[in-house]
């Protein structure tokens, strides 16, 4: 009897690529790190977006506020899982330095979150969960280019 990766395979398999080799063996394919930077860039998204919601809505504090602290759950949630599971090889040695590189990168990403909730809430009057959305996407792309090329090559 098949198992189920044994099932699904055939179906997922590009030339020389396997469930097995795009979800479990460490890779320096940018492919197969964008594509799992993508599930742990969803799950950082989950838990920031939660936090923003509950930390706005429920605990009554400033968007921007909720925002800035809601990012920096998300960071370290995908720092975490960026190591563990998408970039298998490091440039730095040094965790701190390179936890300190990839929260630089991902203050930089929280400009950018920021400034797009401004001025898709603040100043456009979106909802800020929809400016949220919006802003996710330019900040996921410039956290996955500038931690691949500064810290996992």
């Amino acid at each position: 009897m098949s198992s189920p990766v044994q099932l699904l395979e055939p179906e997922l398999k590009t030339p020389g690529l396997s469930l097995r080799q795009l979800l479990i063996e460490p890779s320096e394919s940018t492919g197969v790190q964008l594509f799992r930077y993508l599930f742990v860039g969803g799950l950082a998204f989950v838990l920031d977006f939660g936090a923003l919601y509950v930390l706005t809505s429920r605990a009554g504090l400033h968007y921007l506020t909720s925002a800035a602290i809601a990012f920096l759950l998300g960071l370290i949630a995908n720092y975490l899982l960026s190591r563990a599971w998408v970039f298998p090889r490091r440039k730095m040695r040094n965790t701190g330095i390179e936890f300190a590189v990839f929260a630089g990168i991902g203050l930089i990403g929280l400009g950018l979150n920021e400034l797009g909730m401004w001025l898709l809430s603040g100043i456009a009057g979106l909802h800020y969960l929809i400016a949220k959305m919006c802003t996710t996407a330019v900040v996921f792309f410039w956290n996955f280019a500038a931690r691949k090329l500064s810290l996992f090559r």
